[in-house]
This record gives C-alpha cells, sequence and structure tokens, in this order.
C-alpha cells in the first residue's frame, strides 16, 4: 500500500452544491433563497427581530444585580484540610495560604481567597493566613494550638 492508494470510503464525502449556475441544475436563479425580501439577501442577521413586534428579550423585566464589587471566595471546611495534612499534601509546619492550599489540591484556583467554616473536626497544628473565617472554624484551630490571621480589609464603623 502507498500514501497514494489512500483514499476514503465511497459515500463517506458529498460534492458541494454549486448554487445560482443555471435552471437546469436545479439550483439556479435564486440559489435555494426563495424569492425576494430580506433574507434572500446576504450578510442577514435578524437574531431577535419579531416583525416590528417587541422582541422578547425586551417584553420581559429585567432583574437582578451584578456587584462589580463582590468577592469570589473558595470555601474550605476544617476536615477537608485536616484530611489534606492526613494525606501528606499540606505541610502543617508552613503557613497555610491560597497558594498552598491550591497546590495541595484543596482548592482548585485562587479566585479572591479562602473563606475557612467550622464543619468536621482539626487536629493538627495549623498556621491559617486566609480572607476569613467563621466563629467556629477560629476557635476549633486555637483550640488545636494553631492560629487564624485574616486578610480581609476590616470595615470601617
Amino acid at each position: 500500500m502507498k500514501l497514494t492508494d489512500l483514499r476514503d470510503n465511497p459515500g463517506a464525502t458529498k460534492e458541494r452544491i454549486r448554487v445560482g449556475r443555471g435552471i437546469g441544475s436545479g439550483k439556479g436563479k435564486t440559489g435555494g433563497r426563495g424569492v425576494k425580501g430580506q433574507k434572500a439577501r446576504t450578510g442577514v442577521a435578524i437574531k431577535g427581530f419579531e416583525g416590528g413586534q417587541m422582541p422578547l428579550h425586551r417584553r420581559l423585566p429585567k432583574r437582578g444585580f451584578w456587584n462589580p464589587f463582590r468577592t469570589h471566595l473558595n470555601e474550605v471546611n476544617l476536615g477537608r484540610l485536616q484530611e489534606a495534612v492526613d494525606a501528606g499534601k499540606l505541610d502543617a509546619g508552613k503557613p497555610v495560604t491560597i497558594e498552598a492550599l491550591v497546590e495541595a489540591g484543596v482548592c482548585r484556583n485562587l479566585l479572591d481567597g479562602v473563606k475557612v467554616l467550622g464543619v468536621g473536626e482539626l487536629k493538627a497544628k495549623l498556621a491559617l493566613e486566609v480572607w476569613g473565617a467563621s466563629k467556629s472554624a477560629v476557635a476549633a484551630v486555637e483550640k488545636a494550638g494553631g492560629s487564624v490571621k485574616l486578610l480581609a480589609p476590616v470595615a470601617a464603623e
């Protein structure tokens, strides 16, 4: 067998139909576009147009609000941190930051930071440097002998 002998299976490909090449071809004159009107022309894209009637996307009311200052946080439970320490993925001797958690596979991506929540049991002594932590999580970390440093800006009262 040679490279020149390679062929597609019969019927696997279709020939392109050349439109607008005379009435004998069956696709002549209007070229399969019907007759007249805006849609028979080239370069027409009428996506939401409903013939002059108010389109659906303008008939429906607007809802909600997009806050440009919202913080997107990873939420991590204490039990998940303990699992990572037990598996040897998280070093208890080093400070636990968002970068360390991503490297350990606890969080998938950086986002704006990490909030630690108090679900689960923590036995390891960890030094957490996180954006936020719940009161129960802070209490559990300090009970285990660790510390929590919050990186979130404190709101002025």
